[in-house]
């Protein structure tokens, strides 16, 4: 299947017309069929990360001399509704695809307290030094969603240039984390925070459940010190008292100062394309940087519709999909 011709400028499906509904249609929609071979790469700090590979014969055939890696977004993981449709696409068009699990998100427990958050680029950092030390004739390219999309461009604008990485995308980044993170504190906005919070604490309450049955008391011990969690409703509470300590931050404050990405997006030297809504629940006009704060490496898509990673233009169609394709094409 060829890229073929797409339109411009994304319009949402007559059924999908607002941000609440395309975030939550993307977020139901049936998952695609994609056949993934996992890798396992071990971490300096003794952790690892899962990568999942898309398999296709059509790879076989006509597979491109690129790679294109993938950053989930918060509580996602590999086998993610949007993850899987452009994995199908790029496999489809001889493109090959890895996406990258952060720490504990590829359905097995990571082995330190610490996890991922929207500023772990030393991780992206060690993947891609073991995917190009491991492909020394493939070139990459980086795509990433939501918290995904903001470690990402942290992470190229923390480091020169790398001729070996020809393309990047952000889709519905979270540029300023103070921002989005009051976002959901407000109207409907809490809602999304609180399934975020209770995914979250899930997670960290099984992983305490697991450092007790393996009897690493070193990691329950970090867990147990955070102190008593179950009066946490929003994400600003969860990054104050779980991700902020966990990580070495001061406060969520500190966090979201040190690790939202808007301040570095000047410094980013790869071709990026920035996709965003001006109708993203999550992601609040606040956030969205101004033309002065890119570099001339960056060409920012904002739509007037499209939610938070949703951009569904018909039952078929893939127009964010077709658009990522067409750029780490081109």
């Amino acid at each position: 299947m060829s890229s073929g011709p797409q339109k411009e400028e994304f319009e949402p499906a007559w059924w999908l017309p607002g941000g609440h509904s395309q975030t939550l249609y993307r977020k139901l929609s049936r998952l695609e069929k994609v056949r993934q071979v996992r890798q396992r790469i071990e971490l300096r700090d003794g952790d690892f990360i899962d990568v999942d590979w898309a398999t296709n014969i059509a790879l076989v055939n006509k597979a491109t001399d690129l790679i294109v890696v993938i950053l989930h977004g918060l509580c996602g993981c590999s086998g993610s509704s949007y993850v899987l449709s452009l994995q199908r696409l790029l496999s489809e068009n001889g493109v090959s695809s890895v996406a990258m699990n952060f720490r504990g998100c590829s359905g097995e427990m990571n082995r330190k307290a610490r996890a991922y958050h929207s500023g772990i680029s030393d991780d992206v950092e060690e993947v891609f030094s073991n995917l190009s030390w491991l492909h020394p004739e493939k070139n990459f390219a980086f795509v990433g969603y939501s918290l995904g999309g903001n470690v990402l461009l942290k992470w190229l604008g923390e480091s020169s240039g790398n001729s070996r990485i020809k393309k990047a995308v952000a889709v519905s980044t979270p540029f300023s984390l103070a921002h989005c993170s009051r976002a959901m504190l407000q109207g409907l906005g809490r809602l999304y925070g609180r399934y975020f919070v209770r995914k979250l604490l899930a997670d960290l309450s099984n992983k305490k459940l697991y450092f007790e049955k393996v009897d690493n008391l070193d990691q329950l011990s970090e867990i147990n010190q955070l102190g008593e969690l179950t009066g946490i409703s929003s994400i600003w509470e969860f990054d104050d008292k779980v991700t902020a300590p966990l990580h070495g931050f001061k406060d969520a404050e500190d966090y979201y100062n040190q690790c939202s990405s808007i301040g570095l997006l000047d410094a980013i030297e790869t071709q990026t394309l920035l996709v965003q809504s001006k109708n993203d629940p999550l992601v609040p006009a606040l956030a969205i940087p101004s033309s002065e704060k890119l570099s001339p490496h960056i060409n920012l898509k904002l739509s007037s519709k499209g939610g938070h990673v949703g951009f569904i233009s018909g039952w078929s169609e893939q127009w964010l999909e077709q658009k990522i394709l067409q750029f780490i094409q081109v």
